[in-house]
């Protein structure tokens, strides 16, 4: 059987959701485009858009873990997104707001990390 698939959403967990907000708009241009939330107020869904693709970042903040870091691990995984324009000057906006964790010169690459120590890798449109 041939499955036909698309990417729709990552999620990643937040532990303050207003503060994750504020760094993905602020950071990588992303806003929210749709929210759930729980009757019983257990947990808020943000969906996170571009204007660009149908891809989203759904951040999840949990009532029951709000304020306690997420362990991370060594798990390796992460966002990638890539920016058009002088991708110079926004690796400066980054690093004046101390955002950048990790840069990779020889590979033409650098990482941000989000409120939540999350870690995405930024790169220029090819």
């Amino acid at each position: 059987m041939e499955i036909k698939g698309r990417f729709d959403h990552f999620n990643i967990n937040v532990t303050d959701l207003d503060r994750s907000l504020a760094f993905y708009r602020e950071a990588l241009g992303l806003h929210e485009i749709k929210r759930k939330e729980a009757a019983d107020g257990s947990f808020v869904l943000a969906y996170l858009g571009d204007d660009r693709t149908g891809f989203r970042l759904e951040l999840t903040w949990l009532r029951d873990h709000a304020g306690r870091a997420y362990e991370l691990g060594e798990n390796e995984s992460h966002l990638c997104l890539r920016v058009e324009g002088d991708y110079d000057a926004v690796r400066e906006y980054h690093r004046s707001r101390g955002w950048v964790c990790y840069e990779n010169h020889d590979m033409g690459l650098y990482f941000i990390n989000d409120p939540d120590d999350y870690w995405i890798e930024v790169l220029p449109v090819k």
